[in-house]
């Protein structure tokens, strides 16, 4: 009882995060499981799905219904993001838990210096016009997300949102919203890939976690339209960095995660 206490305030940040910059969630949520909530790496890549999959739906109906989403992109993004991340499981399950947190360790790196140089970009908080997908970077980076999803068992908005930014020529208000749907999307194609191997969750530490990240990114949709998210984004990704750098050192000179 007292660690699904606990799980509800940390749900709660972890969903503002979400809410607020179009991802990230499986990236903190992974390592609150594993670190703060005593689950084993496994357990918790798997748990993590459920609570990014909670968490972006909620965020992605908020912003839908401002008429933020681009579903063009949106849906030519999900189809190689959900077949890749099945692949992107198997690796995973074939990868002991300190290999996993150490491959985890550049991932974060490169989310965080993507994520910096995302927000020192001029009209970042425009929504601006939805951009015609360039079918062929969409499905490369779609795939690529997916087996990210899959074998880490994070939604992917740390890249999503930055790809579409950065390479498709997105405003931040429509990236942000454009990645919810998709980590809705291939989350929920990754859990399901996930629980047909025969992983297994804490029912209700995840169920307390992932309600409470749905609240957090209901809360985090409306008030980043208040904050100026070149600050959000550049503060993400100091914390993304400095959490690297944490799994990095505990990996290699403090044992590993529980269970490794």
């Amino acid at each position: 009882m007292e660690t699904i206490i606990l799980a509800i305030p940390l749900g709660i940040a972890i969903g503002l995060v979400v809410g607020a910059v179009g991802g990230g969630g499986a990236i903190l949520a992974l390592p609150v499981l594993v670190y703060v909530l005593g689950e084993g790496v496994g357990q918790a890549t798997t748990g993590s799905l459920v609570v990014v999959a909670v968490a972006a739906g909620v965020g992605a109906g908020a912003l839908a219904a401002r008429g933020h989403v681009c579903w063009r992109v949106a849906l030519t993004f999900v189809a190689p993001a959900g077949l890749a991340s099945l692949a992107g499981t198997v690796l995973g399950a074939a990868v002991g838990a300190k290999a996993l947190i150490l491959a985890f360790v550049p991932v974060m790196l490169v989310a965080a210096a993507a994520t910096w140089y995302r927000a020192a970009q001029p009209g970042g908080d425009d929504a601006g016009a939805c951009p015609e997908p360039r079918a062929g970077g969409v499905v490369v980076t779609g795939a690529g997300v997916g087996v990210l999803t899959g074998f880490f068992g994070v939604g992917g908005g740390f890249l999503i949102v930055p790809a579409l930014t950065l390479w498709l020529g997105f405003g931040f208000r429509r990236a942000v919203a454009t990645s919810l749907v998709i980590i809705t999307i291939t989350g929920a194609a990754a859990l399901a890939s996930h629980l047909a191997i025969g992983s297994a969750i804490d029912v209700g530490l995840t169920l307390a976690l992932a309600l409470s990240t749905g609240v957090g990114a209901l809360l985090g949709t409306i008030y980043a339209q208040r904050i100026p998210q070149a600050g959000i984004g550049r503060a993400f990704a100091v914390v993304v960095a400095l959490l690297a750098l944490f799994l990095l050192v505990d990996a290699l000179l403090l044992g590993g995660p529980p269970g490794s």
